[in-house]
């Protein structure tokens, strides 16, 4: 998947300023409703808020990848962010997270979000990577380092 096709400026954020799980995912869902027209931000939390709840989307090495489905969307949004500070998000390495990755598609299409959560993922494995998106300092250079790391 062309990640060009999904991030934008808008898409992508640094310095959330969240401490909890909780407060994290509602900024994310409140940039993808920003983003997004005519998004009801209820149902979106809703949709994410469910699926953590079934099992926590902390991964591995300070990243974490809460996601949602509803049919309430028609099309994949996401939105690439870092935290001002780590947050416990039940991570399966016991460790904070500070990199995290929100889709949210429709309940009846899964290829778009496999697709960008497969191509993001595969990037968030390298660790030059992940120290590079640590050390960005604005928005546009956290989406230029996901678009180099793909080429």
């Amino acid at each position: 998947m062309n990640l060009k096709k999904v991030l934008t400026r808008d898409s992508v954020r640094i310095g959330l300023s969240g401490t909890s799980k909780n407060e994290i995912i509602k900024e994310m869902v409140g940039l993808i409703v920003k983003n997004g027209s005519g998004l009801d931000e209820r149902s979106l939390l809703k949709a994410v808020l469910d699926r953590e709840a079934q099992m926590s989307t902390g991964m591995k090495n300070g990243i974490a990848i809460p996601h949602g489905k509803t049919d309430d969307v028609s099309e994949l949004h996401a939105v690439i962010a870092v935290s001002a500070e780590p947050v416990d998000f039940e991570c399966l390495d016991k460790q904070p997270a500070r990199i995290f990755v929100m889709t949210i598609s429709p309940a009846s299409h899964t290829g778009p979000h496999l697709q960008f959560l497969a191509e993001v993922s595969g990037l968030l494995t390298r660790d030059d990577l992940r120290k590079k998106i640590l050390a960005a300092t604005d928005e546009d250079e956290l989406l230029n380092i996901f678009f180099q790391g793909q080429s």
